[in-house]
């Protein structure tokens, strides 16, 4: 494999957390070894089951991890404000800025869901549902009449948009990412306000 990944500074656990989700984006789920993982935090493969079972375990808490995180981020906006377009605008720039801060999340996300194990799927799935619907509760208070399809439609298309980065950007400079995150959140609030009815 190519050179280790930085470890960040935190409890070891969440060293591994970070570290693996770089390393999953990288080089994908199957193609990372327990043996890899520990190399690259420091520690021998078999440590690591000291902090997790496996690497699915392992997987199944990082992508739990930042879909609670991305809900209950997005139920602390939609309890900020009772105007419905600066909740609106607060969640896009909440979508904005977890995606060009957490990149790799993104990519492990999208290309490994599918290796979690069946029970922690459905709680990802959930997790993402509940938090979508956030999005069309802001979209058709913002737009009242507005489908509740097309809100969603509107709300996917604007992870679209915000969570292209990883994809669109490979070696990403993070010095950049205020000024690409205004240009996203910009793009997106255009594009929501302006849905037809």
């Amino acid at each position: 494999m190519a050179a280790s990944p930085v470890v960040p500074a935190g409890g070891r656990r969440q060293q591994i957390l970070t570290v693996a989700a770089q390393l999953f984006a990288k080089h994908g789920f199957h193609g990372v070894s327990i043996a890899d993982l520990g190399a690259a935090v420091g520690v021998s493969g078999p440590a690591l089951y000291r902090h997790f079972p496996g690497k699915e375990a392992l997987l199944a808490e990082m992508l739990i991890g930042i879909s609670e995180h991305l809900l209950a981020g997005g139920q602390a906006r939609a309890r900020s404000s009772d105007d419905p377009r600066t909740v609106l605008t607060a969640l896009v720039e909440f979508q904005a800025d977890f995606a060009l801060r957490e990149p790799e999340l993104i990519v492990v996300q999208d290309r490994d869901l599918a290796n979690l194990p069946v029970e922690a799927r459905r709680r990802v799935r959930l997790l993402q549902r509940t938090y979508v619907e956030i999005w069309v509760d802001a979209l058709q208070r913002v737009h009242p009449g507005l489908p509740v399809e097309s809100a969603r439609i509107a709300a996917h298309g604007a992870f679209g948009l915000l969570n292209s980065t990883p994809h669109s950007a490979p070696g990403f400079d993070v010095e950049r990412a205020p000024a690409v995150a205004a240009v996203l959140t910009r793009m997106a609030l255009a594009a929501l306000l302006d849905l037809p009815g």
